[in-house]
């Protein structure tokens, strides 16, 4: 009876979801530096409007808003893979180190690399899932043990000491750099969303669109391998192939984000479990409602940033980590207790 109240519930909450976040993007056009007003919202969108309000909209508002959507919407769902195939509730990839990872990716390929105007936005990506890909595999080496697995607090524990050593890594790194690189690694570790262009939208789409649909392909599996190993295997699941395959997803997922983001954390974290609250513990029902609560998060948190204080507001990693950190926490004691 409760299942069938919950297969009933998630199309409701999946609506509502949708229209908040529209709602967003809506208030979020008109309020800033630059607002449009409301009544020419449609005329602007449909080409009759000025070319100020057409420039603000369209070169200004809707890629960064697009950028911070589709980005919440990888993180969210990266962390529901982890947490899955780790069997730990505190998974998140900037908790356990992974978009470190990619931030020292980015750094050395911003710091050392000759930088091609036309590739630059599509290489971006593909030097963070490097970064995140090496220490997604170093961190569950050091928290994998040949009788008990991977251990979830020992993961945990690990990727936070990664995540300090790599920021360490970054600094250093930063350290001998002309002043405009350093502004740039600095606010990416902060969280400053800076892709904010079209181009960057195509740049981070096709990892979006490819992973999306295969993440909610293998919820089963995701499932089994919640649960446990002998279930999984019992139940047909090729184990190590789909837990690799899985952790791929989730670290090219959170990589391709952060490139685009910045050093953004427990968005990944909070999404899936107020999901779980919401529509219970099976993938096939809460993964598309984490997708949309961790969009519509971070899309709300650049929004609340960018408008708290002038001339540049406040990172979105911030807004994010001052409800993230408290329940991060939370959870942690929770767990303990």
């Amino acid at each position: 009876m409760k299942t069938s109240r919950l297969l009933r519930k998630q199309p409701l909450i999946v609506s509502f979801l949708v229209l908040l976040i529209l709602a967003t993007i809506v208030i979020g056009i008109g309020i800033g530096a630059s607002p449009i007003s409301y009544g020419r919202l449609i005329p602007t969108i449909l080409g009759h409007g000025a070319f100020e309000d057409h420039f603000v909209l369209f070169s200004l508002r809707l890629p960064r808003m697009l950028i911070t959507l589709l980005a919440g919407m990888a993180l969210a769902l990266s962390g529901a893979i982890l947490q899955g195939i780790t069997r730990n509730e505190l998974a998140d990839p900037g908790i356990i180190g992974i978009n470190a990872g990619a931030g020292v990716g980015v750094t050395v390929y911003f710091i050392f690399a000759p930088i091609n105007v036309e590739s630059f936005t599509f290489m971006i990506p593909l030097m963070a899932f490097a970064g995140a890909l090496i220490t997604a595999i170093l961190i569950y080496a050091f928290s994998y043990t040949r009788n008990d697995g991977v251990q979830p607090i020992r993961l945990v524990i690990t990727g936070v000491g990664f995540s300090l050593a790599l920021s360490g890594v970054m600094i250093v790194l930063i350290s001998s750099v002309d002043r405009t690189k350093v502004d740039f690694i600095s606010k990416w570790l902060a969280g400053s969303v800076w892709g904010t262009d079209w181009p960057f939208i195509l740049a981070l789409l096709p990892w979006i669109i490819v992973l999306i649909p295969y993440a909610l392909y293998k919820s089963r599996a995701l499932n089994l391998l919640a649960l446990n190993e002998s279930t999984a295997v019992g139940a047909g699941v090729s184990v190590s192939r789909d837990r690799v395959l899985l952790m791929l997803a989730a670290v090219a997922l959170a990589a391709s984000a952060v490139s685009m983001t910045g050093g953004i954390a427990f968005i990944g974290l909070m999404a899936p479990h107020i999901a779980r609250a919401l529509v219970g513990p099976k993938h096939q029902q809460f993964v598309p409602v984490s997708i949309l609560i961790g969009g519509w998060l971070l899309l709300l948190a650049d929004t609340v940033g960018r408008n708290l204080s002038e001339p540049n507001g406040i990172a979105a990693g911030i807004v994010v980590a001052f409800i993230g950190a408290p329940y991060f926490l939370y959870l942690l004691l929770k767990k303990e207790g």
